[in-house]
């Protein structure tokens, strides 16, 4: 795929559970090799919009679209494009850092020298290759973090969603992550990241949407969004922006 092609677009994507819209009528286009941020409260869609996109959840209605084809009709080949790191943890406290990092690099067909080689790259880029041979019950938070991202990316995926990774770790350690996605999207990824944190979707993403209640009510850059709001943007952050257009706080949440 060419830079700048729609990677990944989802049509009227939506989710009821009984009488309750999740998420309304979602359409977002993606742009190969951008980082793209889902800006909301708790509560928003956020999440499960990024468990529709993964095929983890089942849309009532709607459809999305990866590298082309449909997802849900071609799951088993598209999901070795994709990395998720989902915002309540999927690793294992019983085992060690290194065979959570096998488990889930293993289940894409990775094998031998080439699965040791990967377990080793994705332990180092996360700043874990010290503690390869701990077990993952005595890392801490932030740790558990890192090595949450180092499961999702050895089998080398052209698309990381990252939903809220920076929930309830310390300022080192989200700033590590932080650094880490930028790096990652310079190296050639694309990037979907959620968050409910002002400051970590202003300072990484290149559009950003504005979701609440389920529907994505703003999308733009950064600068596009201030001026949606006032015609200086250098006078306006883009908290004032978010409550301007829903008109609720975000840090409320």
């Amino acid at each position: 795929m060419e830079k700048n092609e729609i990677i990944l677009r989802t049509k009227d994507l939506t989710k009821k559970y009984g009488n309750h819209v999740v998420v309304d009528n979602l359409a977002i286009e993606i742009k190969k090799g951008e980082v793209f941020g889902l800006l909301g409260p708790n509560g928003a869609g956020k999440s499960t919009t990024m468990n529709m996109i993964c095929n983890i959840v089942s849309p009532t209605l709607g459809s999305v679209e990866f590298m082309g084809k449909d997802f849900r009709k071609n799951r088993k080949e598209l999901c070795r494009h994709l990395g998720f790191i989902p915002q309540d943890l999927a690793i294992h406290g019983n085992l060690k850092a290194w065979e959570n990092v096998e488990l889930f690099t293993s289940l894409y067909g990775i094998r031998g020298h080439e699965l040791r080689e990967r377990i080793d790259e994705s332990l180092d880029y996360v700043g874990l290759s010290e503690k390869k041979n701990d077990y993952a019950k005595t890392f801490s938070g932030g740790m558990k973090r890192r090595l949450n991202i180092a499961c999702a990316i050895g089998h080398h995926p052209d698309l990381l969603i990252f939903d809220e990774p920076t929930v309830g770790i310390d300022p080192q350690s989200r700033n590590f992550i932080l650094e880490k996605i930028k790096e990652s999207n310079k190296n050639g990824a694309t990037i979907i990241y959620t968050s409910h944190y002002m400051e970590e979707v202003e300072a990484i993403c290149d559009r950003i949407a504005i979701m609440d209640n389920g529907k994505i009510i703003a999308i733009g850059t950064s600068d596009e969004l201030k001026k949606l709001v006032v015609d200086d943007i250098s006078t306006v952050t883009l908290e004032e922006v978010f409550l301007t257009i829903t008109g609720k706080k975000l840090r409320d949440y």
